[in-house]
């Protein structure tokens, strides 16, 4: 009996040391530490709501707030939203989002776990149109087998930081979450090409649908680059200097750097590991970020480009805040001072 109580704890040991080599915080998100909306979006819509207190960490909305965003539609209604324009909201006032990774022909949804708490799925049940909403209201079963309401084909959803009717701070989030449009295209978009490029998009569903997104890593690659202050580093199929960020944290999973903090330092997207030049091949991995998409991580960090590099070597972004360094090529940050 005490041989098989002592075989038990061993096996649990060694399933927990699995676990950890795998980055298995990696999937997990982090309570935004910055607070703004993107960049050219608004946080309210212009319809007299009030606003509202409350805020979004790694569990999502908690209480009567979770049950809100989890609650059927009901009729839905079109609002204007200053500086996105006509928007769709719920019963309730509160937007309602699409994911660009999602497919509309046919409907499928690839929001799940993380995803889906930070962008509740909105319920097929007791929903329908009111006057100016020009887009079919549908349904599609998601991967756990209930059934999310589509518009226009799109599954629909609300976002956990929404704290009050009318606020749309899902708007642009990732660049890629967009607040429906009366016709079921995104709110926001500049005019002119808006339908010929939906069109676009709508004819390449189909595609998408047979060879999903995430599952074709950027050809680009990672690769090692001498450089002569701060010696190896790691860049991108580009040339660009990869960092990491000493805010957020490998184990347990923390992204620290959200919203307005994205408009400078860009996610660096996954690669395939067909692709990894000169460092080893199980430091790179890939995480999901709160809002549902993908970034490279090394030894289980999330790592980025910084937008004030302007050419390839460049390293202008070491050292940033003390915050911010470049990753050498066993995946540790490198702290020397660039020249």
């Amino acid at each position: 009996m005490n041989k098989l109580r002592h075989a038990s704890l061993a096996g649990a040991a060694i399933t927990v040391m699995m676990l950890t080599a795998a980055c298995g915080g990696g999937e997990k998100s982090a309570e935004d530490d910055y607070g703004k909306a993107p960049a050219g979006s608004s946080s309210k819509i212009g319809d007299g709501y009030a606003s509202g207190s409350g805020g979004y960490g790694s569990g999502g909305a908690s209480g009567s707030a979770a049950a809100e965003k989890n609650a059927p539609a009901k009729q839905l209604a079109v609002r204007e939203a200053p500086g996105i324009g006509p928007v769709v909201a719920d019963g309730k006032g509160l937007t309602l989002y699409r994911f660009d990774k999602d497919t509309a022909k046919p409907p499928a949804s690839r929001c799940d776990g993380d995803c889906a708490k930070a962008w509740p799925p909105v319920p097929a049940d007791d929903a329908s149109a009111t006057a100016g909403l020009d887009a079919e209201l549908g349904q599609v079963k998601r991967a756990d087998g209930t059934m999310q309401l589509t518009l226009a084909g799109w599954p629909v959803y609300r976002y956990a930081k929404d704290a009050a009717p009318g606020d749309t701070k899902g708007q642009g989030v990732g660049g890629t979450w967009s607040a429906f449009a009366p016709d079921g295209k995104k709110a926001g978009a500049a005019g002119g090409d808006e339908g010929k490029e939906g069109q676009r998009e709508e004819e390449k569903e189909g595609e998408k649908e047979k060879q999903p997104e995430e599952e074709k890593p950027a050809a680009e690659g990672v690769s090692v680059k001498d450089n002569p202050a701060l010696g190896k580093i790691l860049v991108d199929g580009q040339g660009r200097t990869l960092y990491r960020f000493n805010k957020d944290s490998a184990w347990p999973m923390k992204f620290a750097c959200n919203d307005a903090c994205l408009d400078t330092w860009k996610p660096a997207e996954p690669v395939d590991k067909s692709a990894v030049r000169g460092v080893p091949e199980k430091l790179i991995t890939t995480v999901t970020r709160p809002e549902g998409t993908k970034q490279l991580a090394v030894d289980c960090w999330p790592v980025y480009w910084f937008t004030g590099d302007k050419k390839a070597g460049d390293t202008t972004g070491q050292g940033k805040q003390g915050l911010w360094f470049a990753v050498d090529d066993q995946g540790k940050k490198v702290t020397t001072p660039a020249s």
